[in-house]
């Protein structure tokens, strides 16, 4: 039995990386407004998705500023050229939503990942390693990678930093589940729902269900065509973490403001 849980671990530790996600779809400007709900509809953060090109590196923030006072802001820096490959990412999530604040670097190109958090007691730890890490890293990058699956083609698997606090490399295995429809102005329109597990591997991997520290899965949802779009997801923020949802939201202005409103009103006569 011994063997047999060795071989195992050896199998899970020493998979062969898999490769970058192909460019199928040129990232630029966006600025997309975001809201981040519980499972029953109720709007606990507002968010913002900014991105932008600049000197062929993109740099992708997104941020929730939550109503209790907490904050969850990752910014990615990524390339595209020929396949989308991770330079950098900086992730802050801090404040009472959040039962591990913690700030986290990493740099790809030279495997350095540093973590600043609080213990229990709420010392302060920072962890800075040295890592070995894979060409098909995806912290900050999930959405943009699944708009480039080609429709017909397996998803891929991914690799992620996993921070718990302390960071370790985990596989993201990827499912496609049944296309699920959703309306616009009363139009159907289908996306694509795929499946996000993550692998931790390892003993780790082997025991993490029995100790309730298997991650639950998460669901991100494509809308396909010539310029596919991110529709929603659902699941955890961080280890240990609810289930959230983050919808795309449209601005909301006054209702006395028309399509006219930019025009000055008269002011009323007095008699």
């Amino acid at each position: 039995m011994k063997c047999l849980i060795g071989a195992f671990v050896l199998l899970c530790t020493t998979a062969a990386s898999a490769e970058p996600v192909r460019v199928r779809f040129t990232e630029g400007l966006v600025h997309g407004f975001l809201a981040l709900r519980t499972t029953d509809g109720t709007t606990v953060a507002d968010g913002d998705l900014i991105q932008f090109e600049r000197a062929g590196r993109v740099t992708s923030r997104l941020v929730f500023r939550f109503k209790d006072g907490s904050l969850r802001d990752e910014t990615a820096i990524f390339t595209q050229r020929g396949s989308f490959q991770l330079v950098s990412d900086h992730l802050v999530q801090k404040g009472p939503a959040f039962s591990q604040p913690l700030e986290a670097w990493i740099d790809r190109a030279s495997g350095r990942v540093r973590v600043r958090y609080a213990d229990d007691d709420g010392k302060e730890k920072i962890v800075d390693v040295q890592m070995k890490l894979p060409e098909d890293l995806s912290n900050g990058m999930i959405l943009t990678l699944l708009k480039n699956v080609p429709p017909q083609a397996a998803p891929p698997t991914m690799s992620m930093v996993a921070f718990t606090p302390k960071p370790r490399v985990v596989k993201l295995e990827i499912t496609r589940a049944a296309n699920d429809a959703f309306t616009i102005n009363g139009g159907t329109r289908h996306a694509t729902h795929y499946v996000v597990k993550i692998d931790i591997g390892g003993f780790a991997g082997l025991v993490a269900p029995l100790v309730g520290k298997q991650p639950p899965d998460s669901g991100v949802w494509i809308l396909p065509g010539d310029a596919p779009a991110f529709v929603k997801s659902e699941g955890p923020l961080h280890l240990g973490g609810p289930i959230w949802r983050i919808e795309l939201v449209s601005p909301v202005w006054p209702k006395e403001a028309t399509a006219t409103s930019g025009q000055r009103r008269s002011p009323k006569r007095r008699h």
